[in-house]
């Protein structure tokens, strides 16, 4: 494709492109596509983990009144670790919810901490949302070390990608009953059968479906034509993620 000088991504991630890009081709990726339906269901797994939903599920499966105290989100601290347009839209969401936010980005800003001070986060939080891009700098950043600085009772949810988090790692925490997670991605991504996170007690798993909502393609679609408008323009497109000034 002699003629290709732009490709769009209707995702956030673009990871998977990278490696069939063409030398010269920019790279846009969905931007703020996802922003919505993703920071919706960070807050959907936040509820649903704390206020014990889950098992509401499997009891009403089996019968059973299963009353109990759980949780609320009320109260809790929740530290957002990659504060874009998704964290940023985490953090609309949680604003009826009487918690406090913390926030944690690559380049620290008023009100947003650099990555240097998330060890120091960590231990305050109740509740830990990753919505990091997967990069080389980012995978695996959900590593023994991190997990270990979450405090007892802590729960992990994921909405940004499986390899952000070290699957090993996580597994002895959540089989263990020492934190909780609520996943929309995993390493490896689907689930093998018999994969301890199937079954781990305290852990909630949905399949990858973060941006995937009604709300998608209304929002592709206005992305698409306005995209298009610019090229037809010779202007430049949104969302360069790869380009003449951004690099590999």
């Amino acid at each position: 494709m002699p003629a290709l000088r732009v490709v769009q991504t209707l995702t956030a991630g673009y990871e998977h492109v990278l490696p069939y890009l063409p030398d010269g081709v920019t790279l846009c990726n969905a931007g703020r596509l996802h922003d919505t339906s993703t920071a919706e269901l960070a807050v959907t797994l936040m509820l649903a983990a704390r206020r014990g939903i889950p098992d509401f599920v499997r009891g009403q499966d089996a019968g059973q009144w299963r009353h109990r105290r759980w949780e609320s989100l009320a109260d809790a601290t929740v530290l957002i670790v990659g504060y874009g347009g998704i964290g940023a839209a985490v953090e609309r969401r949680l604003a009826g919810f009487e918690v406090d936010v913390l926030r944690v980005a690559r380049r620290p800003r008023a009100g947003v901490a650099g990555l240097a001070e998330l060890p120091e986060l960590l231990p305050r939080a109740d509740v830990v949302v990753i919505c990091v891009p997967l990069t080389e700098a980012t995978r695996r950043m959900v590593d023994a070390g991190f997990l270990a600085r979450m405090r007892d009772g802590g729960l992990l949810v994921n909405v940004a990608r499986g390899a952000v988090v070290d699957t090993a790692a996580l597994v002895p925490e959540v089989v263990g009953g020492r934190l909780r997670a609520a996943l929309d991605v995993t390493e490896p991504e689907p689930l093998p059968p018999g994969h301890p996170l199937w079954t781990a007690p305290g852990v909630l798993l949905s399949p990858h479906v973060g941006g995937n909502s009604t709300a998608f393609l209304p929002r592709a679609h206005q992305l698409i034509v306005d995209q298009l408008g610019r090229f037809a323009a010779g202007e430049p497109p949104h969302h360069v993620v790869v380009g003449p000034t951004v690099p590999v």
